[in-house]
């Protein structure tokens, strides 16, 4: 068992926030935790996710039911984290802090080396050669090492399994190109994004584009590796933030400008989708996983592009979405969490995953299989935009070590302050950088 302990000062920054949030975020109460651990009959374990009704939540619903409806031994317990991956280890700081971790959690890529270094975790393949001999070759059987290398740490450690893997994507409203005089087909560089943003602007009064502004710098990270910056690189062996190159800072002046001049849209989440969904934005620059939401939502021609380069240059693309982490400390919890998540990447409930999101499978064969999603492919012509791109996929920047929280905090309060267009952009993009690199020291 891979064995770190949680480190105190982060508990004491985040106890305060987190627990005022128990209550309303799906984490499971004192009482309800004492009657599942009162079964008697069953195995109880937690799985601690981040989807929303809206994105993926029925449908990890859907397949936690069928798994619970499987069998007599195992009975899982979904949990909703709000605040996405950020708001997700916040919680988990809390409750292992007080001895209430769960068997089995989503960790976003970003927190990858930050979880390794502070939670304790098993990997699966312990478990399985040590309860689970029939599985021995089941992960490399139906994952490629590429994959499996997104879910591995600094060290080269393998922390979990990837699941969620989404790339971002440009939807677009072809009903708005139309009206501008555009090509249908949508942009597919990043000059083009501006362009098509700038006629927009002046022929129809909307914006052109949205980007997500989530609680993570994720968009932002294709937007700018794409024109050959580097969020984290490597240099004799130590890991430095490296962003605030002359490629990084004339990625996020060419976007700054776009917000500046009204062609662009800066604003919350929620707001900026909602702008979309409504008809008020062009463009969106966001994730995949939300393309189920975008088809059942959107009243115009919605269409998708795979994201942007810029010109002269390849794609480079961050995985989004998360990885499978192991925390269950209990021997039968461990092997209860390696069944649930074998049930899980099966085919089938693979192929549910994808069409209840958009999330790209990260195991092999799912696309292709007659109980995988070959019939999916052919309905959801957008699902391609995300699938064509895989050669162009990069890992999420990932921070080394107890950095994580703090350095993607600073790279999120980059970004507004950069799109508030209050600041030098260069000057608050080195600024940033230091700040990041001193605190990896």
């Amino acid at each position: 068992m891979r064995k770190k302990k949680l480190r105190g000062v982060a508990v004491v920054l985040s106890c305060g926030l987190t627990m005022g949030m128990l209550g309303g975020c799906g984490i499971a109460g004192e009482g309800e935790a004492e009657n599942t651990k009162n079964n008697e009959d069953k195995t109880v374990i937690e799985y601690w996710h981040i989807n929303s009704e809206t994105v993926g939540g029925k449908t990890v619903d859907e397949l936690v039911k069928e798994f619970n409806e499987s069998n007599n031994e195992i009975e899982v317990v979904a949990r909703y984290n709000p605040e996405e991956y950020k708001g997700l280890m916040q919680n988990l700081q809390a409750e292992t802090a007080a001895g209430n971790a769960p068997a089995v959690v989503q960790i976003g890529w970003t927190y990858l080396n930050y979880f390794s270094s502070n939670f304790d975790y098993v990997s699966p393949q312990n478990i399985i050669d040590e309860f689970f001999p029939e599985d021995s070759s089941f992960i490399t059987d139906n994952f490629n090492a590429n994959i499996l290398e997104l879910a591995q740490n600094s060290d080269g450690e393998q922390v979990g399994m990837p699941y969620s893997l989404s790339t971002p994507v440009l939807f677009y409203n072809a009903d708005i190109l139309k009206e501008a005089g555009l090509p249908e087909e949508g942009p597919e560089t990043w000059e083009e994004v501006e362009e098509f943003s700038s006629k927009i602007k002046e022929s129809t009064g909307k914006y052109g584009l949205y980007m997500r502004e989530g609680p993570d710098s994720w968009n932002q990270q294709a937007l700018l590796e794409s024109n050959g910056a580097q969020i984290i690189s490597e240099e004799d062996g130590k890991y430095k933030a490296s962003f605030a190159s002359e490629e990084g800072v004339e990625a996020y002046t060419m976007y700054a400008d776009m917000v500046s001049d009204q062609e662009a849209l800066h604003a919350s989440w929620e707001e900026g989708f909602q702008a979309f969904i409504n008809g008020e934005v062009a463009m969106l620059h966001t994730t995949i996983a939300y393309m189920a939401t975008i088809e059942d939502t959107a009243q115009f021609d919605v269409r998708a592009v795979s994201s942007p380069v810029w010109e002269g240059k390849d794609r480079v693309v961050p995985a989004g979405g998360c990885f499978l982490a192991i925390t269950a400390q209990d021997e039968e919890e461990q092997k209860a969490a390696w069944e649930f998540e074998k049930y899980l990447y099966s085919v089938e409930s693979m192929a549910k995953w994808t069409e209840g999101t958009g999330y790209v499978p990260p195991r092999n064969n799912v696309i292709e299989a007659e109980n995988g999603l070959k019939d999916f492919v052919e309905e959801h012509p957008m699902f391609t935009a995300a699938a064509d791109q895989m050669n162009g996929v990069a890992s999420w920047a990932s921070f080394p070590g107890d950095a994580g929280l703090e350095a993607e905090q600073m790279l999120i309060d980059m970004r507004d302050q950069i799109l508030s267009g209050t600041v030098d952009i260069e000057k608050e993009m080195k600024e940033t950088q230091d700040s990041i690199n001193q605190i990896m020291e």
